[in-house]
């Protein structure tokens, strides 16, 4: 298709804002428009298709320099996929890690809350616990 559609509209289309469309220029993930002869950035719907791309994999929690990775091997549609096998699976090890960390963080907010009596702030046990814990992670050893 041609290019016909302005940056505003590429970014009505995506959900990204022009300076987000402008910063994925830079870092090469998207293509650099032709320009009008007034100098506008024109992009086709094949951007908006890339821009949608990297939104949803920004979704999924998976960085710049993968989404970048799974792009170019995009670009090579006859491409082995076992490359998009490893970065799925080390971002899943990631996400995976970052669930344990969070339900051990739970385990302990729980822990927490139930010890609290109400009362007064002097006597809270989830300010008491917070200062004990932050002194743990500070303590010269």
């Amino acid at each position: 298709m041609k290019a016909s559609l302005r940056i505003g509209e590429v970014a009505r289309l995506s959900g990204c804002s022009p300076e987000t469309i402008r910063h994925y220029e830079k870092l090469g993930l998207l293509e650099t428009p032709l320009r009008s002869t007034s100098g506008y950035r024109r992009y086709d719907v094949a951007a908006v298709d890339r821009l949608g791309f990297i939104r949803h994999g920004r979704e999924l929690g998976l960085d710049l320099r993968a989404i970048g990775e799974l792009l170019a091997l995009a670009d090579h549609p006859d491409a082995d996929c076992r490359a998009v096998d490893r970065i799925a699976s080390r971002h899943l090890e990631r996400i995976e890690a970052r669930i344990a960390s969070l339900q051990q963080l739970a385990e302990e907010l729980r822990a927490m809350v139930t010890q609290c009596r109400g009362g007064r702030v002097a006597e809270c046990r989830i300010i008491e616990a917070l200062f004990r814990r932050g002194t743990e992670i500070q303590s010269p050893e």
